[in-house]
C-alpha cells in the first residue's frame, strides 16, 4: 500500500476537521492527476484513469472517507503498474 500522509490532527482555529480532511484529499487528488498526466500510456488509458479520478472527486462530495479509500486504492494500483485494460477488452 502506498504511504499516505495524514492531515494535521489539529485544525487551525475556526477550521473544522472535515475541512482539513477535504483539503488533504484535494491535494492528494491533484497529485494523482499529475501522475496520470505524466504516464506514458495511450490516450484511451489516460482518459480511463482520469474518469476514475473524477469518480473519486464526485464521491468526496458525499462521503470523504470512502473517497479517500478509493483514492488510496487507485494510487496503489498506479504504484503497482495496474492500469485499466485497453478499451474493448
Amino acid at each position: 500500500m502506498s504511504p499516505v500522509a495524514q492531515p494535521s490532527p489539529d485544525p487551525e482555529p475556526g477550521e473544522s476537521s472535515e475541512a482539513v480532511f477535504y483539503a488533504f484529499l484535494a491535494e492528494r487528488l491533484r497529485q494523482a492527476h499529475a501522475r496520470v498526466r505524466a504516464l506514458d500510456v495511450s490516450e484511451a488509458a489516460r482518459a480511463s484513469l482520469t474518469r476514475s479520478l473524477l469518480l473519486v472527486t464526485e464521491a468526496a462530495k458525499r462521503d470523504l472517507p470512502e473517497a479517500a479509500r478509493r483514492l488510496a486504492r487507485f494510487m496503489d494500483d498506479l504504484d503497482d503498474g495496474r492500469l485499466p485494460p485497453p478499451p474493448g477488452h
